[in-house]
């Protein structure tokens, strides 16, 4: 379904809603107006409440940026009018990561960002973005709607007066820019690289120094040399930043983002305070933005990695298998900690874990031996 007929049928439809309820100036109540005629009908309005939104995102960035302002756009097209959603772009109203407090405390209303940011409240964050050789994006969706892994979300956003919605996608990320080959595991060792999350710690077993910074803050270290690698998103918005110029050897996959899920976060007294149709109309642009932006980035990545290889002469590597038996090792070693680091991260883990390997065996019979299969008949 096309995005304008999506939000004309919704306002469509709470305005249908609105007008089935009548009030005492509908035309099924046999109102007249001043010169005798039937008065026409009318909906009593109420005046728009302003919600206030800060992304973890630069102003209008691709994407990211621009999902986050669609979806602010299309909550308040689909409350019928009765919502209206002001966004803030990262370091505009709260500083980029700081997100979390600001709507837990009250001091904003919603966040669009990603979970893995907050793991310094819990490591359980981690899961509902992304795990290193975990689920993919459309895995990951299946188990948070209908594998129990809302509930855990719940559960634990609860704690800090929260609660959140999958409202994005970036699909399968890259595996970062490095200023020099990495051939061997050697070749990591010492290098001070961006990258957060559960990768992040996956990357400090095999001697890198991972750090988090806002994407507005990565070209800057980069060119500086305060990092000696980043990973960010994928081709596209990778190269709207320009690590290519600093950064000439672009490693993939990633290990440790293959389905990256976004979330709009409200405070919880305030979704509380939302009506029915107003939740809806919040649930519905999420997972428009879902849909949306995981089509999105699947097309403009294709496009852009192309630009980069041809017009920019960007060199795509993959790690060696020596690294990625090693990755894989680390991997374990980190989720296995994370599991046990309090009972309710252990549900979390636990729980994803079973999803996990249920996909895997789809995936074994499906979406794997089918990629392969196509490549080999040329296409």
């Amino acid at each position: 379904m096309k995005r304008r007929t999506l939000l004309t049928a919704g306002s469509l439809g709470l305005g249908a809603a609105l007008a089935g309820c009548g009030g005492p100036q509908s035309a099924k109540s046999g109102a007249q107006s001043q010169d005798g005629s039937p008065a026409s009908p009318a909906v009593l309005r109420k005046k728009a409440r302003t919600l206030r939104l800060v992304t973890a995102w630069p102003k209008n960035f691709p994407g990211l940026g621009t999902v986050a302002e669609e979806i602010s756009q299309n909550i308040g097209t689909l409350s019928g009018g009765t919502l209206a959603v002001k966004l803030y772009a990262a370091g505009e109203l709260v500083p980029a990561h700081e997100e979390f407090d600001a709507v837990s405390s009250g001091a904003a209303d919603i966040y669009h960002a990603s979970e893995y940011y907050w793991v310094g409240k819990s490591k359980g964050f981690a899961f509902f973005t992304a795990v290193p050789f975990g689920m993919t994006a459309i895995e990951q969706l299946g188990w948070v709607n209908d594998g129990g892994g809302k509930a855990l979300w719940d559960k634990l956003s609860a704690r800090f007066n929260l609660i959140a919605f999958p409202a994005g996608s970036t699909g399968h990320q890259m595996g970062g820019w490095f200023k020099k080959e990495i051939n061997t595991l050697d070749d990591l060792k010492g290098l001070i690289m961006r990258i957060p999350g559960l990768g992040g710690d996956v990357m400090r077993e095999l001697g890198v120094s991972p750090k988090l910074l806002a994407g507005g803050a990565i070209y800057q270290a980069l060119q500086s040399g305060a990092i000696d690698a980043t990973e960010w998103v994928g081709p596209w918005n990778d190269m709207a930043f320009g690590f290519y110029r600093e950064a000439p050897y672009y490693y993939g996959p990633g290990f440790h983002e293959p389905g990256s899920t976004v979330a709009l976060g409200f405070n919880l007294e305030v979704w509380n305070s939302l009506s029915p149709q107003e939740q809806m109309a919040v649930k519905g642009a999420c997972g428009w933005a879902m849909s949306t932006s995981l089509a999105q980035f699947s097309w403009q990545n294709a496009k852009a990695l192309k630009t980069l290889k041809d017009e920019h002469g960007v060199q795509v590597r993959n790690f060696s298998d020596e690294i990625w038996k090693a990755l894989g090792a680390a991997t374990k070693k980190v989720l296995a900690e994370v599991g046990q680091s309090d009972p309710e991260t252990q549900a979390i883990h636990d729980s994803y874990m079973v999803a996990l390997n249920e996909a895997s065996a789809w995936a074994q019979v499906s979406d794997g031996p089918y990629l392969r299969l196509r490549s080999l008949a040329g296409f």
